[in-house]
């Protein structure tokens, strides 16, 4: 079932290359998406078991972002196939730093979409730090072309960042997996090891300063990969220059597996007894990570890159969440997968908006409620669930992280202020911004657009299942999300 999941995109990404008319590619994309969605679900109601040294297997993490990844893929490929009829090679589109020449073979899009899908599956269902090295590697290698995909020099400009940047940060991950091996090799004649279960079950055997030293390799290497400031330089400048569904998926999901890389590294350092020195560094950088964005999301000019800057800062809470540990754990995987859907959302009703004024600036773009009626109400209703205001599911995933911080103490109570903060400068940056953007007078001249389906009822399937996640959690994704912070250091008290 693993293999399935992992070389099926991947097939179809081959057979992407070799499809000639556009029409059946984007069907084969539509096609491979919702069959990986029926095998994770299958995954998820018979979760396979995987043989004591597997380097592969779903555990409960593993089941949690494989899930989400799916659910998101499918959402953002049926967008893809859409806004994709609308691109037109060789179309000129107006934009504020100049133009956008769109013509990037569909071919090479597609397939590296569906390849982008494959590495994520192999992230999630890694159980070997190295393999989930190579996988989170193959991620910028997949994803790279996508963010180049309009061919302007901004965007060449932004894959290069993107390459550079995140390369030394994977190669930092790789040196902290060398010193993880020194730090598993101990005095009884135990051998060095990569194996997440074999790691953890040796927690008390290992050598605490190598793996003090490999947890802060891996949290720079991953963390920049993730976002988390002042690594996060490459994030602003890739989803605002890469078309709307890639950055979706940018944010939605290929941040999520460098935070699984972080996490498996945090679970191995409670195992070891070393749990307060590695959360005390995710707090830091978590905090840090808020501050820094909430800073810019402050007269952000450009609102592609607002959305950018506000994943800076939800992956910030993330790590503030892991941090924390207790209850705040099962509240940062909570907000793992009510941040990924609501953003995915709105980078695709950007999209929306992008094809209909031509411009990413926050302050050419007015009325939309009267230009794109339900892309406008969405971008509305996307505002207050990326914010965190009930009741959607960022409130009660917020929630339970900030309460757990109050009950810490003087320190926790300090922590959290610092965190609502920064929230709340976010949300009145943002606030000025969407609400001009969606409720101020059309520009002249502004025809209004017709939507098609299949332009918004993916967001607005996402933007539900955040509202529903804020009322009621299935008890299916309640048992996942309690095993997965218990595995990874937390769980509910």
């Amino acid at each position: 079932m693993i293999g399935a999941l992992i070389f099926l995109p991947l097939c179809a990404a081959v057979a992407a290359m070799l499809i000639r008319p556009d029409r059946p590619r984007r069907a084969l994309l539509v096609a491979t998406a919702a069959l990986h969605f029926l095998l994770t679900a299958a995954c998820w109601g018979w979760p396979p078991a995987f043989a004591p040294g597997a380097w592969v297997g779903l555990d409960a993490a593993g089941r949690l972002f494989l899930g989400l990844t799916s659910l998101l893929f499918l959402a953002v490929s049926v967008h893809a196939a859409h806004s994709l009829g609308h691109e037109a090679h060789g179309r000129q589109v107006e934009a504020d730093t100049g133009s956008i020449f769109v013509n990037a073979p569909e071919a090479v899009f597609t397939a590296c979409l569906l390849a982008f899908l494959s590495t994520m599956t192999l992230v999630a269902t890694s159980q070997h730090l190295g393999l989930l090295w190579v996988a989170v590697e193959a991620t910028t290698l997949a994803t790279a072309p996508l963010i180049y995909f309009h061919r302007q020099p901004s965007s060449l400009e932004a894959t290069w960042k993107y390459l550079l940047v995140c390369s030394v940060g994977i190669a930092l991950a790789l040196l902290g997996n060398f010193l993880l091996v020194i730090a598993s090799a101990g005095s009884d004649g135990a051998g060095g090891s990569l194996l997440v279960p074999e790691l953890i079950a040796r927690g008390a055997r290992l050598q605490a300063p190598w793996l003090k030293a490999a947890f802060v390799f891996l949290l720079v290497g991953y963390g920049t990969k993730m976002g988390l400031a002042p690594m996060h330089t490459w994030l602003p400048d890739a989803h605002s220059e890469a078309p709307a569904p890639v950055s979706a998926l940018l944010s939605g999901a290929l941040l999520n597996c460098a935070f699984l890389g972080i996490l498996r590294a945090h679970a191995i350092c409670a195992a070891a007894g070393l749990g307060h020195f590695s959360g005390q560094l995710l707090i830091g950088l978590g905090l840090l990570s808020m501050g820094v964005a909430a800073a810019f999301l402050v007269n952000q000019p450009d609102y592609k890159r607002m959305l950018a800057y506000s994943s800076v800062e939800h992956m910030g809470l993330l790590a503030l969440g892991a941090g924390l540990g207790g209850a705040a754990m099962f509240g940062a995987m909570l907000h793992a997968v009510n941040h990924s859907v609501v953003k995915a959302a709105l980078f695709m009703v950007a999209g929306n908006l992008l094809y209909a004024y031509r411009t990413k600036g926050v302050a050419r773009v007015s009325g939309a409620i009267r230009i794109l009626p339900v892309s406008g109400l969405l971008w509305l209703a996307g505002l207050f669930a990326i914010t965190g205001s009930p009741p959607f599911g960022t409130f009660a995933s917020e929630f339970t992280m900030l309460t757990e911080a109050f009950g810490q103490g003087r320190g926790g109570i300090a922590i959290a202020l610092a965190a609502l903060l920064a929230l709340t400068i976010a949300f009145v940056g943002m606030s000025r911004a969407f609400l001009g953007m969606a409720l101020g007078r059309a520009p002249e001249g502004q025809a209004k657009v017709s939507e098609r389906p299949p332009a918004f009822w993916p967001a607005l399937a996402l933007l539900a299942i955040s509202l529903v996640l804020g009322l009621w959690i299935p008890r299916g994704l309640l048992d996942v999300l309690e095993a997965a912070a218990r595995l990874l250091g937390g769980g509910l008290p």
